[in-house]
């Protein structure tokens, strides 16, 4: 019999680690037990060991110690044991929080090094906030997550998102209302910020407020430029009066036509200095948790009315295409992809055929994304038929529940300044394998996972119960969410549809395989994928229902947690092929990196199960270096206009800083470890390198885990 260890590691079962443990607790009590009692106690765990038919955890030995002492009438003895192993618990615990301080301290913590492709834990400000994290993460597992909820996590049945942040009342992504803090003004850090008189100082306030979020949340955040659009005329506005000026202080006539050509002209560079200012200080801003900030830039002509503010849009919009595909310069001076911010651009009737108005940004959106992979785009075709409306989301994937109630105070909808309180993911693969194909016993299964993944996301509901405004200002107070009152609690905010919670769910491929042994996109394995994702928004219309709180189905964007849900499905079931064999499991509904599909199936295909994934889902297809063959991108844009809401294409754009190889980095394997390396001199030093790949909606950069790492190498191209 095998025994899988706190630290995850599988061992041979040990019947004298059972015995010591029960001495160790008789040593302290006056009822003690008999040896002949030790022996009962430990015969019967054995026995129940062995009936499991399963390798079985220390903690779940624990459970049976306990529950045979209280069989045999040892009821004082149970207590005291219980209280003996919470001690020992609590030393662990303690313990192990100690030990991975200290790795981190030593910048020897392999898994913090791998976490999330744009963090560098080696950077001070990045291991103080993996520091604070460790803390956090402590307190949850010890006094705020039930200990059955703990357990899942760790065994990689469920996961809980985001856990060294959860503790405290941090909300997790949001769209932030940039439009009522630039009209309105607002407060950074006890200054009075009013609206500014120009479109350059509306984008360095801009991105004020951006870092300002950032340093108060957790999860990413989306502006949309077309707030930033109605500075554009006041600037040309001041322009005109200021070029009149000048002409009239030397004595010149000017004309009306001329006045405004000159206007244009310095309108013209202002876009192109504020678009600047926006790229820039969010690429070389570091928050309070030691990132970049993780922003979005939604760009959507129809979010203002036609004529001058939507042409303006417009200008905005092609110049923020322009800049991102010329790219930025490395360490080195050399031009590359950055990570952010990440864009998305809404394809509409007014911009997706050649002879519509805006044609000419889509074709620069298409030249962007063969370079850059940027922008992603949004149908607005699609959106408003799943959605009946059209608007963004936050950060690189999580959509909110529509607003069909209208919360603004005229009744309109209300988009901006709502956001996301957390995510728990289910691990559907585990629950496929548990059943052991079994169908009866999976949806069992499924019954009591999704409950144990409500009592994770009750939980972190509650802790932003409560939670004054007074703890982030620029969230609450002074418009990026709300403008409450000094001392008003959010709870208001975390009902009614304002705020979305998330039911996430992970490795659908792998879960349709071992229970039909096909893949989804087969006609059997099809039908058993929908029922499971129809199950899964049952489920969160019946919470959401029954507590007035916005539960939404999500299509989780697994970075770190693709390796670990691996790792310990294999712990836990050995190397099914097609289903535990690998050293990640697939992304959400998408059909695996590895079957080999066109372009045009893939979307067509995933876009049924991506409208089942309402709380936020994103599907791509893989292509080769499409810079010399833009009308194909156009071509697959113009497909994702008529039939999937939100996608994306993925090429490579790499850079090697030893010979100047600009292309795609390869990925070998030495030694069991899969490693990045130039084609071109054998560069292996990641720190002299320039990798960017998508990993999880949002582009990542160099710091890859081994798992994601596996799913790169293995993505087949669709294109």
């Amino acid at each position: 019999m095998r025994v899988i260890k706190r630290d995850g590691r599988e061992v041979q079962f040990n019947v004298e680690k059972i015995r010591h443990a029960l001495e160790a607790a008789n040593a302290g009590v006056t009822d003690k037990l008999t040896s002949n009692d030790i022996e009962h106690i430990i015969s019967e765990v054995v026995n129940n060991c062995n009936n499991l038919g399963r390798t079985v955890g220390v903690e779940e030995i624990q459970d049976i110690i306990i529950s045979e002492l209280a069989k045999a009438g040892h009821i004082k003895f149970m207590l005291h044991y219980s209280e003996y192993r919470y001690r020992h618990e609590m030393l662990r615990k303690q313990n192990s929080t100690d030990a991975k301080i200290l790795s981190l301290l030593r910048h020897e913590n392999e898994l913090a090094k791998q976490e999330n492709a744009n963090k560098d834990p080696i950077v001070n400000s990045t291991m103080r906030d993996y520091l604070a994290s460790e803390v956090s993460e402590d307190i949850c597992r010890r006094y705020i997550f039930p200990e059955d909820v703990i357990r899942a996590h760790d065994e990689g049945i469920i996961h809980i998102h985001d856990l060294g942040y959860v503790s405290g009342p941090i909300s997790n992504c949001e769209l932030v209302n940039i439009e009522d803090m630039l009209q309105n003004g607002t407060v950074i850090t006890n200054t009075l910020i009013e609206k500014p008189h120009s479109f350059r100082t509306a984008c360095n306030i801009a991105t004020q407020i951006i870092a300002q979020v950032a340093s108060n949340t957790y999860g990413g955040q989306t502006i949309s430029l077309a707030h930033l659009a109605p500075f554009v005329d006041i600037s040309r506005q001041h322009y005109r009066e200021e070029v009149r000026s000048e002409f009239k202080a030397i004595g010149k006539t000017i004309s009306e036509d001329e006045v405004n050509r000159i206007a244009e002209m310095r309108v013209t560079k202002e876009i192109k200095d504020g678009v600047q200012t926006i790229q820039y200080q969010i690429l070389t801003l570091l928050t309070t948790n030691g990132q970049t900030p993780f922003v979005s830039v939604f760009m959507y002509l129809d979010e203002v009315p036609p004529g001058q503010t939507r042409d303006d849009l417009g200008l905005i919009i092609a110049e923020t295409l322009k800049q991102r595909y010329e790219g930025i310069k490395n360490e080195v001076g050399e031009w590359i992809s950055p990570a952010f911010p990440k864009l998305l651009y809404v394809l509409d009737e007014d911009n997706i055929t050649e002879d519509s108005p805006y044609w000419h940004l889509t074709v620069l959106a298409a030249k962007c994304t063969a370079k850059r992979m940027v922008p992603d785009y949004i149908s607005a075709k699609v959106m408003k038929r799943l959605k009946g409306d059209v608007y963004t989301c936050m950060g690189c994937r999580a959509f909110l529940t529509p607003d069909t109630v209208g919360l603004n105070p005229d009744g309109s909808h209300k988009y901006y300044g709502r956001y996301n309180q957390g995510a728990v993911t289910l691990n559907l693969v585990d629950v496929a394998c548990s059943a052991e194909g079994n169908e009866e016993q999976f949806w069992k299964l499924m019954e009591e996972r999704t409950e144990l993944c409500h009592k994770a996301l009750r939980i972190r509901h509650e802790t932003l119960l409560g939670t004054p405004s007074d703890v982030a200002p620029i969230l609450w107070q002074n418009g990026a969410i709300s403008r409450l009152a000094k001392g008003e609690k959010i709870d208001k905010l975390l009902y009614n549809n304002y705020s979305t919670i998330s039911l996430g769910y992970a490795g659908l491929y792998e879960c349709v395989y071992r229970m039909k042994g096909v893949s989804h996109t087969e006609p059997a394995g099809h039908d058993f994928a929908v029922k499971v994702m129809k199950f899964l928004n049952k489920k969160t219309a019946q919470w959401r229902e029954a507590e007035n709180i916005s539960y939404s189905l999500y299509g989780t964007p697994m970075e770190a947690s693709t390796y670990k849900f691996a790792k310990c499905l294999q712990r836990r079931f050995g190397k099914i092929p097609e289903v535990t064999d690998h050293n990640y499991i697939t992304n959400s509904y998408h059909v695996v990196v590895r079957e080999n599909i066109d372009a045009f199936s893939k979307l067509a295909f995933e876009s049924e199960l991506q409208e089942l994934s309402p709380g936020g889902a994103i599907s791509y297809v893989e292509v080769p270096n499409m810079q010399n063959n833009i009308p194909a991108v156009l071509s697959v844009m113009k497909f994702i206009y008529d039939n999937i809401m939100y996608a994306e294409l993925n090429t490579k754009s790499d850079y090697c800083q030893v010979c100047g190889f600009d292309g795609e980095i390869q990925i070998v394997e030495d030694d069991g470890k899969l490693i990045w390396e130039c084609p071109k001199c054998g560069n292996r030093d990641e720190r002299k390198m320039n990798v960017c790949r998508r990993v999880c909606g949002y582009l990542g950069v160099n710091y890859f885990n081994q798992g994601r790492t596996a799913e790169i190498k293995e993505r087949v191209l669709h294109l």
